[in-house]
Protein backbone atom coordinates (compact mmCIF):
# COMPACT_ATOMS: atom_id res chain seq x y z
CA UNK A 1 0.00 0.00 0.00
CA UNK A 2 1.02 3.64 -0.41
CA UNK A 3 1.34 4.13 3.37
CA UNK A 4 4.75 2.43 3.50
CA UNK A 5 6.05 3.43 0.08
CA UNK A 6 9.32 5.35 -0.09
CA UNK A 7 8.77 8.02 -2.71
CA UNK A 8 12.00 10.00 -2.79
CA UNK A 9 13.83 7.54 -5.08
CA UNK A 10 17.09 8.37 -3.36
CA UNK A 11 17.17 12.03 -4.43
CA UNK A 12 16.05 13.73 -1.23
CA UNK A 13 13.68 13.87 1.71
CA UNK A 14 10.27 15.45 1.95
CA UNK A 15 10.31 18.67 3.97
CA UNK A 16 14.11 18.64 3.85
CA UNK A 17 16.15 21.18 5.77
CA UNK A 18 19.01 20.95 3.26
CA UNK A 19 18.20 21.69 -0.37
CA UNK A 20 20.49 22.11 -3.40
CA UNK A 21 20.81 25.90 -3.04
CA UNK A 22 19.76 26.70 0.54
CA UNK A 23 19.44 25.39 4.05
CA UNK A 24 15.88 25.75 5.36
CA UNK A 25 16.44 27.10 8.87
CA UNK A 26 12.74 26.99 9.77
CA UNK A 27 9.31 26.89 8.21
CA UNK A 28 5.71 27.11 9.34
CA UNK A 29 6.68 28.18 12.86
CA UNK A 30 3.68 29.31 14.92
CA UNK A 31 4.55 32.24 17.17
CA UNK A 32 2.01 33.33 19.78
CA UNK A 33 1.29 36.31 21.97
CA UNK A 34 -1.42 36.96 24.56
CA UNK A 35 -4.03 37.27 21.80
CA UNK A 36 -3.21 33.98 20.07
CA UNK A 37 -1.29 33.07 16.93
CA UNK A 38 0.66 35.97 15.44
CA UNK A 39 -0.20 34.89 11.91
CA UNK A 40 -3.83 35.81 12.58
CA UNK A 41 -2.77 39.44 12.95
CA UNK A 42 -1.27 39.69 9.45
CA UNK A 43 -3.44 37.55 7.18
CA UNK A 44 -5.90 38.40 4.43
CA UNK A 45 -8.67 37.99 6.98
CA UNK A 46 -6.89 40.40 9.34
CA UNK A 47 -6.93 43.12 6.68
CA UNK A 48 -10.65 42.54 6.12
CA UNK A 49 -11.31 42.82 9.88
CA UNK A 50 -9.36 46.07 10.05
CA UNK A 51 -11.24 47.55 7.10
CA UNK A 52 -14.55 46.35 8.50
CA UNK A 53 -13.74 47.96 11.85
CA UNK A 54 -13.12 51.30 10.14
CA UNK A 55 -16.35 51.04 8.15
CA UNK A 56 -18.77 50.18 10.97
CA UNK A 57 -19.00 53.63 12.64
CA UNK A 58 -19.39 55.21 9.20
CA UNK A 59 -22.15 52.79 8.27
CA UNK A 60 -24.15 53.80 11.34
CA UNK A 61 -24.24 57.36 10.04
CA UNK A 62 -24.75 56.33 6.43
CA UNK A 63 -21.35 57.82 5.49
CA UNK A 64 -19.49 54.72 4.33
CA UNK A 65 -17.83 55.63 1.00
CA UNK A 66 -17.56 51.94 0.08
CA UNK A 67 -21.34 51.51 0.16
CA UNK A 68 -23.41 48.76 1.72
CA UNK A 69 -21.57 45.69 0.40
CA UNK A 70 -20.07 43.48 3.13
CA UNK A 71 -16.31 43.84 3.52
CA UNK A 72 -15.58 40.19 2.72
CA UNK A 73 -17.46 40.60 -0.57
CA UNK A 74 -15.29 43.52 -1.72
CA UNK A 75 -12.49 42.22 -3.94
CA UNK A 76 -8.90 43.46 -4.09
CA UNK A 77 -9.48 44.99 -7.52
CA UNK A 78 -12.36 47.10 -6.15
CA UNK A 79 -10.17 48.36 -3.31
CA UNK A 80 -7.36 49.09 -5.75
CA UNK A 81 -9.77 51.16 -7.82
CA UNK A 82 -10.86 53.04 -4.70
CA UNK A 83 -7.23 54.02 -4.08
CA UNK A 84 -6.93 55.56 -7.55
CA UNK A 85 -10.48 56.84 -7.96
CA UNK A 86 -11.92 60.31 -7.62
CA UNK A 87 -13.71 59.51 -4.37
CA UNK A 88 -11.19 60.92 -1.90
CA UNK A 89 -13.11 59.60 1.11
CA UNK A 90 -13.00 56.03 -0.22
CA UNK A 91 -9.28 56.35 -0.94
CA UNK A 92 -8.68 57.72 2.56
CA UNK A 93 -10.62 54.84 4.12
CA UNK A 94 -8.59 52.20 2.25
CA UNK A 95 -5.34 54.02 3.06
CA UNK A 96 -6.33 53.95 6.73
CA UNK A 97 -6.81 50.18 6.58
CA UNK A 98 -3.45 49.80 4.84
CA UNK A 99 -1.71 51.82 7.56
CA UNK A 100 -3.29 49.82 10.38
CA UNK A 101 -2.48 46.53 8.64
CA UNK A 102 1.12 47.64 8.05
CA UNK A 103 1.45 48.33 11.78
CA UNK A 104 0.26 44.78 12.50
CA UNK A 105 2.56 43.26 9.87
CA UNK A 106 5.48 45.25 11.27
CA UNK A 107 4.70 43.92 14.77
CA UNK A 108 4.55 40.34 13.51
CA UNK A 109 7.74 40.76 11.47
CA UNK A 110 9.59 42.14 14.49
CA UNK A 111 8.56 39.08 16.49
CA UNK A 112 9.87 36.78 13.79
CA UNK A 113 13.17 38.69 13.64
CA UNK A 114 13.55 38.31 17.42
CA UNK A 115 13.17 34.54 17.23
CA UNK A 116 16.30 32.39 17.20
CA UNK A 117 15.37 30.81 13.86
CA UNK A 118 15.18 34.23 12.17
CA UNK A 119 18.28 35.81 13.71
CA UNK A 120 20.37 37.97 11.36
CA UNK A 121 17.80 37.93 8.56
CA UNK A 122 18.84 40.47 5.91
CA UNK A 123 15.88 40.41 3.54
CA UNK A 124 12.26 39.25 3.66
CA UNK A 125 10.28 38.41 0.53
CA UNK A 126 6.51 38.84 0.92
CA UNK A 127 4.26 36.62 -1.19
CA UNK A 128 0.78 35.16 -1.07
CA UNK A 129 -2.41 36.30 -2.76
CA UNK A 130 -2.59 39.55 -0.79
CA UNK A 131 0.64 40.72 -2.39
CA UNK A 132 -0.94 40.63 -5.87
CA UNK A 133 -2.73 43.95 -5.47
CA UNK A 134 -1.90 47.61 -5.06
CA UNK A 135 -3.14 47.55 -1.47
CA UNK A 136 -0.80 44.63 -0.79
CA UNK A 137 2.19 46.37 -2.37
CA UNK A 138 1.53 49.54 -0.36
CA UNK A 139 1.13 47.57 2.86
CA UNK A 140 4.45 45.80 2.24
CA UNK A 141 6.24 49.05 1.39
CA UNK A 142 4.80 50.83 4.44
CA UNK A 143 5.82 47.93 6.69
CA UNK A 144 9.36 48.13 5.33
CA UNK A 145 9.51 51.84 6.14
CA UNK A 146 8.23 51.26 9.66
CA UNK A 147 10.94 48.65 10.29
CA UNK A 148 13.69 50.86 8.88
CA UNK A 149 12.46 53.81 10.97
CA UNK A 150 13.07 51.63 14.02
CA UNK A 151 16.63 50.96 12.89
CA UNK A 152 16.07 47.38 11.75
CA UNK A 153 18.44 46.57 8.91
CA UNK A 154 16.18 44.31 6.88
CA UNK A 155 14.75 44.77 3.39
CA UNK A 156 11.08 43.94 2.81
CA UNK A 157 10.27 43.26 -0.87
CA UNK A 158 7.26 41.86 -2.75
CA UNK A 159 7.83 38.49 -4.36
CA UNK A 160 8.61 39.08 -8.05
CA UNK A 161 6.51 36.27 -9.52
CA UNK A 162 2.74 36.09 -9.55
CA UNK A 163 1.65 34.13 -6.45
CA UNK A 164 -0.13 31.64 -8.74
CA UNK A 165 3.23 30.75 -10.31
CA UNK A 166 5.73 31.29 -7.49
CA UNK A 167 4.89 28.00 -5.76
CA UNK A 168 5.25 26.07 -9.02
CA UNK A 169 8.57 27.72 -9.90
CA UNK A 170 9.87 27.11 -6.40
CA UNK A 171 9.43 23.36 -6.89
CA UNK A 172 12.35 23.48 -9.34
CA UNK A 173 14.66 24.14 -6.41
CA UNK A 174 13.60 20.92 -4.71
CA UNK A 175 15.18 18.91 -7.55
CA UNK A 176 18.90 18.04 -7.74
CA UNK A 177 20.64 19.98 -10.51
CA UNK A 178 21.72 16.89 -12.47
CA UNK A 179 18.09 16.38 -13.45
CA UNK A 180 18.25 19.54 -15.57
CA UNK A 181 21.10 18.29 -17.76
CA UNK A 182 18.92 15.79 -19.61
CA UNK A 183 15.48 17.35 -19.20
CA UNK A 184 14.03 20.78 -19.96
CA UNK A 185 10.94 20.76 -17.73
CA UNK A 186 9.32 19.30 -14.61
CA UNK A 187 5.83 18.83 -13.23
CA UNK A 188 4.93 20.98 -10.23
CA UNK A 189 1.92 21.07 -7.90
CA UNK A 190 0.85 23.94 -5.64
CA UNK A 191 -1.84 22.97 -3.12
CA UNK A 192 -3.75 25.64 -1.23
CA UNK A 193 -6.72 25.90 1.08
CA UNK A 194 -9.04 26.75 -1.83
CA UNK A 195 -7.18 25.71 -4.99
CA UNK A 196 -4.92 23.07 -6.45
CA UNK A 197 -2.73 24.24 -9.32
CA UNK A 198 -0.59 21.92 -11.43
CA UNK A 199 1.89 23.07 -14.05
CA UNK A 200 4.67 22.25 -16.46
CA UNK A 201 7.69 24.38 -15.53
CA UNK A 202 10.34 25.08 -18.15
CA UNK A 203 13.78 25.11 -16.56
CA UNK A 204 15.61 27.07 -19.33
CA UNK A 205 18.65 25.72 -17.53
CA UNK A 206 20.97 26.04 -20.54
CA UNK A 207 20.27 29.79 -20.70
CA UNK A 208 20.50 30.30 -16.94
CA UNK A 209 21.89 27.49 -14.73
CA UNK A 210 20.67 29.40 -11.68
CA UNK A 211 17.07 28.89 -12.94
CA UNK A 212 16.45 32.64 -13.02
CA UNK A 213 14.82 32.36 -16.45
CA UNK A 214 12.50 29.47 -15.56
CA UNK A 215 8.83 29.94 -16.41
CA UNK A 216 5.50 28.15 -16.21
CA UNK A 217 4.69 26.85 -19.70
CA UNK A 218 1.20 25.58 -18.92
CA UNK A 219 -0.91 25.20 -15.78
CA UNK A 220 -4.31 23.94 -14.72
CA UNK A 221 -6.34 25.21 -11.78
CA UNK A 222 -8.97 23.39 -9.80
CA UNK A 223 -10.89 25.25 -7.11
CA UNK A 224 -11.56 22.33 -4.79
CA UNK A 225 -13.30 24.55 -2.23
CA UNK A 226 -16.24 24.86 -4.62
CA UNK A 227 -16.57 21.10 -5.20
CA UNK A 228 -15.92 19.97 -1.60
CA UNK A 229 -14.43 16.61 -2.65
CA UNK A 230 -13.35 13.77 -0.40
CA UNK A 231 -9.65 13.37 0.26
CA UNK A 232 -9.49 10.43 -2.11
CA UNK A 233 -11.47 12.37 -4.72
CA UNK A 234 -8.98 15.25 -4.47
CA UNK A 235 -6.02 12.93 -5.04
CA UNK A 236 -7.75 11.31 -8.02
CA UNK A 237 -8.43 14.72 -9.59
CA UNK A 238 -4.82 15.81 -8.93
CA UNK A 239 -3.41 12.73 -10.66
CA UNK A 240 -5.68 13.30 -13.65
CA UNK A 241 -4.53 16.91 -13.95
CA UNK A 242 -0.92 15.75 -13.96
CA UNK A 243 -1.57 13.08 -16.59
CA UNK A 244 -3.23 15.67 -18.83
CA UNK A 245 -0.20 17.93 -18.46
CA UNK A 246 2.19 15.06 -19.24
CA UNK A 247 0.29 14.38 -22.48
CA UNK A 248 0.34 18.10 -23.39
CA UNK A 249 4.07 18.44 -22.65
CA UNK A 250 4.97 15.35 -24.67
CA UNK A 251 2.84 16.55 -27.59
CA UNK A 252 4.71 19.88 -27.47
CA UNK A 253 8.06 18.07 -27.55
CA UNK A 254 9.26 18.79 -24.02
CA UNK A 255 11.78 16.47 -22.37
CA UNK A 256 9.86 16.15 -19.14
CA UNK A 257 11.89 14.99 -16.14
CA UNK A 258 10.59 11.98 -14.16
CA UNK A 259 10.19 14.32 -11.20
CA UNK A 260 7.16 15.92 -9.53
CA UNK A 261 7.59 18.69 -6.98
CA UNK A 262 4.70 19.35 -4.60
CA UNK A 263 4.06 22.49 -2.55
CA UNK A 264 1.60 21.86 0.29
CA UNK A 265 0.48 23.65 3.48
CA UNK A 266 1.62 22.35 6.83
CA UNK A 267 4.60 20.76 8.54
CA UNK A 268 5.89 18.14 6.12
CA UNK A 269 7.52 15.05 7.63
CA UNK A 270 10.43 13.42 5.81
CA UNK A 271 8.34 10.31 5.06
CA UNK A 272 5.78 12.40 3.15
CA UNK A 273 3.08 12.61 5.82
CA UNK A 274 1.79 15.94 7.12
CA UNK A 275 2.17 16.57 10.85
CA UNK A 276 -0.09 19.62 11.14
CA UNK A 277 -1.28 22.74 9.34
CA UNK A 278 -3.36 21.11 6.60
CA UNK A 279 -6.75 21.68 8.22
CA UNK A 280 -8.09 23.69 5.25
CA UNK A 281 -7.59 20.84 2.78
CA UNK A 282 -10.40 18.42 1.82
CA UNK A 283 -10.59 15.56 4.30
CA UNK A 284 -7.98 14.59 6.87
CA UNK A 285 -4.56 15.17 5.34
CA UNK A 286 -2.83 15.03 8.72
CA UNK A 287 -3.38 11.29 9.17
CA UNK A 288 -0.23 9.18 9.56
CA UNK A 289 -1.85 6.76 7.11
CA UNK A 290 -2.17 9.39 4.35
CA UNK A 291 0.89 9.87 2.17
CA UNK A 292 0.26 12.18 -0.78
CA UNK A 293 3.66 11.77 -2.50
CA UNK A 294 3.28 7.99 -2.37
CA UNK A 295 -0.21 8.17 -3.85
CA UNK A 296 0.96 10.48 -6.64
CA UNK A 297 3.87 8.16 -7.46
CA UNK A 298 1.45 5.25 -7.40
CA UNK A 299 -0.86 7.05 -9.83
CA UNK A 300 2.01 8.12 -12.11
CA UNK A 301 4.68 5.41 -11.71
CA UNK A 302 6.65 6.46 -14.80
CA UNK A 303 7.37 9.57 -16.84
CA UNK A 304 9.20 9.13 -20.13
CA UNK A 305 9.99 5.50 -19.36
CA UNK A 306 11.71 6.32 -16.04
CA UNK A 307 10.54 5.78 -12.45
CA UNK A 308 8.81 8.87 -11.07
CA UNK A 309 10.42 10.67 -8.14
CA UNK A 310 8.16 12.85 -5.99
CA UNK A 311 9.30 15.42 -3.44
CA UNK A 312 7.01 17.53 -1.27
CA UNK A 313 7.71 20.60 0.84
CA UNK A 314 5.79 23.33 2.64
CA UNK A 315 4.02 25.89 0.43
CA UNK A 316 5.70 28.86 2.09
CA UNK A 317 9.09 27.27 1.49
CA UNK A 318 8.23 26.64 -2.16
CA UNK A 319 7.14 30.24 -2.73
CA UNK A 320 10.33 31.46 -1.16
CA UNK A 321 12.46 29.13 -3.26
CA UNK A 322 11.26 30.88 -6.41
CA UNK A 323 13.39 33.82 -5.25
CA UNK A 324 16.62 31.84 -4.78
CA UNK A 325 18.33 33.17 -7.95
CA UNK A 326 17.64 36.75 -6.88
CA UNK A 327 18.70 36.47 -3.23
CA UNK A 328 22.35 35.64 -3.82
CA UNK A 329 23.61 38.93 -2.35
CA UNK A 330 22.35 37.84 1.06
CA UNK A 331 23.47 35.14 3.47
CA UNK A 332 20.18 34.80 5.36
CA UNK A 333 16.74 35.71 4.12
CA UNK A 334 13.12 34.76 4.71
CA UNK A 335 9.67 34.67 3.18
CA UNK A 336 6.25 35.60 4.56
CA UNK A 337 3.17 34.62 2.56
CA UNK A 338 -0.02 36.56 3.30
CA UNK A 339 -3.11 34.52 2.49
CA UNK A 340 -5.64 32.58 4.53
CA UNK A 341 -2.90 32.43 7.13
CA UNK A 342 0.66 33.73 7.34
CA UNK A 343 3.13 31.27 5.86
CA UNK A 344 6.78 31.66 6.78
CA UNK A 345 10.21 30.23 6.09
CA UNK A 346 13.82 31.28 6.73
CA UNK A 347 16.74 30.32 4.50
CA UNK A 348 20.52 30.42 4.57
CA UNK A 349 22.18 30.50 1.16
CA UNK A 350 24.83 27.86 0.64
CA UNK A 351 26.88 29.74 -1.98
CA UNK A 352 28.64 31.83 0.67
CA UNK A 353 29.56 28.68 2.57
CA UNK A 354 31.37 27.33 -0.47
CA UNK A 355 33.26 30.63 -0.98
CA UNK A 356 34.20 30.81 2.68
CA UNK A 357 35.39 27.20 2.58
CA UNK A 358 37.67 28.02 -0.38
CA UNK A 359 39.05 31.07 1.47
CA UNK A 360 39.72 28.92 4.53
CA UNK A 361 41.44 26.30 2.35
CA UNK A 362 43.69 29.01 0.87
CA UNK A 363 44.51 30.35 4.36
CA UNK A 364 45.34 26.83 5.56
CA UNK A 365 47.56 26.26 2.52
CA UNK A 366 49.44 29.55 3.05
CA UNK A 367 49.96 28.81 6.75
CA UNK A 368 51.34 25.36 5.91
CA UNK A 369 53.68 26.88 3.29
Amino acid sequence: MADDTVTTAGIGRHGATRLPSVDVDSFNIELKDEDGFLGDRASKGAFQRILDGLRKPLQKNGDDPLGKKATEEIGKSTLDEALLGEDIAAAALVHGAIEDFAQELAYVTRRFLKSKAWADTECIVVGGGFRQSRIGELAIARTGLLLKAEGLKVDLVPIRFHPDEAGLLGCLHLAPSWIFEAHDSILAVDIGGSNIRCGVVETRWKKAPDLSKASVWKSELWRHADDEPTREGAVKRLVKMLKDLIAAAEAEGFKLAPFIGISCPGVINEDGTIEKGAQNLPGNWESSKFNLPALVAEGIPEIGGHDTAVLMHNDGVAQGLSEVPFMQEFDRWGVLTIGTGLGNARFTNRHRDRKDDKKEDKKDKKSKD
